[in-house]
């Protein structure tokens, strides 16, 4: 994403908070020269720590907090901020699916106290009792007022907040055009052909049924979310077909697209734009058919071992000054209007960021019988073993 004149690199970010640990510079340098500041003028309880503990981290919240979350979707700087601020260090655990973060928390034990389930799954963690309502009392930084309810609606079940929104974005494909000789791909039908031809062996698709199955259902006009078996067995022999020519099944395709090992990718927004960002031949496209649009969420397992922690690190990403340098590193539009306010008109008008209407109309929410149905599981494992 663009630069603005309160953003500064990760680099600088970085030097400048070495100097704070180190005694170098004064907590007011350090919070002004990265911008940090505007977090005391709007909500004075955003960093704990580095201003004055709210009251439900009075006293030491741990040294540690885990978060399983989706690759490339933090600024490493915000975890090391959130260190120095509360002593807490972040652990990072990334996976590929929600179908494997649901399996995880089914099994117990996963050690994690965040987590970032997508919006169609959060009816089913409460069903299941994996997670509680959010003590909002614990997350003064959450304004529910300035959230768009399209994308936090999901977080609320039965009227309560079981889960913080994070952002939004859609599902596209990242195609590097200087490997096309002109062609020009608009369609998930076009995505498939170009990898069974011209693209055999360079294209990518996400180890996730809900896309990677709901993006074959496109090719073929069904809906994004089907679970009708006629329309699944269409869609799994398109993928079997395919198999022989893919380079890799993977939610994190972006090294290989970088390297110029892959051209195509099944792709989300955030890595659309990070990739146009750093090589601007690499363009993201959302198929004509439709496809996917999401909202991704905080939430706490009940298992959360260090809940004080949980609750510590979800409200300092949702402070806005925060949320903003997040979205300045990952490219995800975000649902809170208190950081829109903050961006840029070329970012609000980025047609990566935020498509035009005329494209997201075809875009479907995930249902939330795609997560638990068998019959799309099974299209997956017969399509990955394949």
């Amino acid at each position: 994403m663009s630069d603005t004149p309160d953003h500064i690199s990760p680099q600088k970010f970085m030097a400048e908070l070495m100097r704070y640990r180190k005694g170098s510079v004064s907590r007011r340098h350090f919070l002004g020269v990265t911008g940090l500041g505007m977090a005391t003028t709007v909500l004075g309880s955003a960093m704990p720590g580095l201003i004055t503990r709210p009251a439900f981290a009075a006293g030491s919240i741990g040294d540690s907090v885990v978060l399983a979350t989706w690759p490339n979707y933090h600024d490493p700087a915000s975890f090391e901020a959130f260190t120095a601020a509360t002593g807490a260090a972040v652990q990072v655990n990334v996976f590929g699916s929600n179908e494997e973060m649901l399996a995880k928390l089914q099994a117990g034990g996963s050690g994690w106290d965040v987590f970032v389930p997508t919006n169609y799954t959060i009816t089913t963690y409460v069903e299941e009792g994996i997670i509680d309502p959010l003590d909002m009392s614990k997350l003064p930084n959450y304004d529910a007022a300035s959230f768009d309810p399209r994308f936090a609606g999901p977080g609320t079940v039965d009227g309560k907040l079981y889960a913080a929104s994070k952002n939004w974005g859609t599902t596209g494909m990242a195609v590097n055009t200087s490997q096309t000789n002109g062609r020009v791909l608009t369609s998930w039908k076009d995505f498939w052909d170009i990898t069974k031809a011209e693209f055999s062996g360079r294209t990518t698709v996400h180890d996730y049924q809900l896309t990677t199955i709901g993006n074959a259902l496109k090719s073929f006009g069904y809906s994004f979310n089907s679970i009708d078996p006629a329309e699944l067995a269409d869609a799994e022999k398109l993928l079997i077909e395919v198999k022989p020519h893919l380079f890799a099944i993977t939610s994190d395709y972006q090294p290989p697209m970088r390297s110029g090992d892959a051209w195509l990718a099944m792709c989300w927004t955030g890595d659309g734009k990070q990739l146009n960002k750093d090589i601007p031949e690499i363009s993201y496209i959302l198929g004509k058919e439709g496809g996917e649009i999401w909202s991704d969420f905080y939430a706490i397992p009940k298992s959360a071992p260090h809940l004080d922690a949980a609750y510590a690190l979800i409200n300092f990403l949702l402070d806005p000054a925060i949320n903003y340098k997040e979205a300045m590193f990952h490219g995800q539009p975000v649902a809170d209007a208190r950081v829109d306010a903050m961006m840029s008109a070329e970012i609000m008008a980025d047609p990566i960021i935020h498509p035009a209407a005329e494209l997201l109309s075809n875009l479907e929410f995930g249902a939330a019988a795609t997560l638990t149905d068998p019959n799309r599981a099974e299209v997956m494992a017969r399509f990955k073993s394949a």
